[in-house]
């Protein structure tokens, strides 16, 4: 039997040498090896049985060494490629999860201690971060329900005299993704977003600056980076199921979150609504030109004389938005020269009116 087995173990040898180089078998040039026919196959005769099944384990056996070979000499060529720079795309080297703000310095500006701690930290946590299903997304479906039936329930019984339609904007004012963000900045959440995107940090910076101009809100002027407002609606949503579905806590930690509070006499249009409302009180005729695609901008033509630009590279709505801005700034001009010309031409009319009677 060991005899069979060394036999075997050439013959193997052999058939490596022989995948190795593969050739057509009509090829002329093909030569076998010294040690393949130095081999004496007179003592090797098993039973075809035994034979058959000892050669499938051997090449199952085979197979699993030539992966192990691949996998060993992938991983060896990756660690040459880092070491001598060339990898094209490394990974980032991200610090352990200890190296970040502990969330118990969350609790502290919620006001509002965690019965289960795992919630907060789900609430904190990106999916570039973690698995999908340990992230802050499930929880924020939660907060923005929980949010906007808290201002619903807040509004309804402290303006009893605003219709249906003024509420409605008045809750969303609220709850938009500006004025969520905005309280996210204000209060430092955003210190303990976790997550594994750098362009985030950028993001907030630009979006910190842009609001400096606006104190309350811009009213769709400004980009604002999702997340800011996700982390919010997800800790709301945190809240909410810790405290066993208390609307009445959720509405006590977050009250102070969330000023300041736009009222009724604070809020303003959207800029587009409020030109087309200007322009149909005042009977002109409101055209905006999308230039997009051009020179990433948009023009504002009132009774068709150019009253207003916006320019936005980045997204196309706040290019909307900053050029009706700009045409309510300057339709007063437009405004003040139609009337002088209607009472220039009423003048004119009464001193020909005069004339005729004389």
């Amino acid at each position: 039997m060991a005899l069979f087995f060394s036999c075997f173990y050439e013959i193997n040898n052999s058939r490596k040498f022989v995948r190795q180089r593969p050739l057509r078998a009509t090829s002329p040039s093909f030569e076998f090896s010294e040690s393949f026919r130095s081999l004496d196959f007179s003592s090797c005769s098993p039973p075809k049985e035994e034979a058959e099944k000892s050669l499938s384990d051997h090449e199952e056996e085979e197979e699993e060494e030539e992966a192990l070979v691949v996998v060993v000499g992938l991983r060896e060529l990756d660690v040459r490629r880092k070491e001598d720079g060339s990898d094209p795309d490394p990974e980032p080297e991200l610090g352990p999860v200890e190296s970040r703000p502990s969330l118990d310095d969350v609790e502290a500006i919620l006001r509002y201690e965690f019965n289960d701690k795992r919630l907060l930290e789900e609430a904190l946590t990106h999916h570039s971060f973690a698995d999908k299903s340990f992230c802050y997304e499930r929880l924020e479906y939660v907060g923005d329900s929980v949010l906007n039936l808290l201002f619903a329930k807040e509004q309804y019984f402290r303006y009893p005299a605003l219709p249906p339609g003024s509420l409605t904007r008045l809750r969303a004012a609220n709850v938009d993704t500006e004025k969520l963000a905005r309280v996210a900045v204000r209060h430092g959440l955003h210190g303990y977003l976790r997550h594994r995107k750098p362009v985030f940090e950028e993001q907030i910076l630009e979006f910190e600056r842009a609001i400096s101009d606006y104190p309350l809100h811009s009213s769709g002027l400004v980009k604002v980076p999702k997340a800011l407002a996700d982390i919010v609606e997800s800790t709301i949503g945190a809240v909410f199921i810790d405290c066993n579905f208390s609307l009445d806590t959720v509405w006590k930690v977050f009250q102070r979150l969330l000023e300041p509070i736009i009222s009724p006499s604070a809020l303003k249009l959207h800029p587009v609504t409020e030109l087309y409302e200007l322009c149909q009180k005042k009977s002109l005729k409101l055209r905006f030109v999308d230039l997009w695609s051009e020179s990433s901008s948009f023009i504002v033509l009132v009774n068709d004389r150019l009253v207003g630009k916006g320019t936005y590279k980045p997204k196309k709505d706040i290019a909307l938005n900053r050029a009706a801005k700009d045409a309510l700034e300057n339709i007063g001009k437009l405004l003040r020269e139609e009337e002088s010309t209607y009472e220039d031409d009423g003048d004119l009319k009464k001193l020909e009116r005069d004339k005729e009677l004389r």
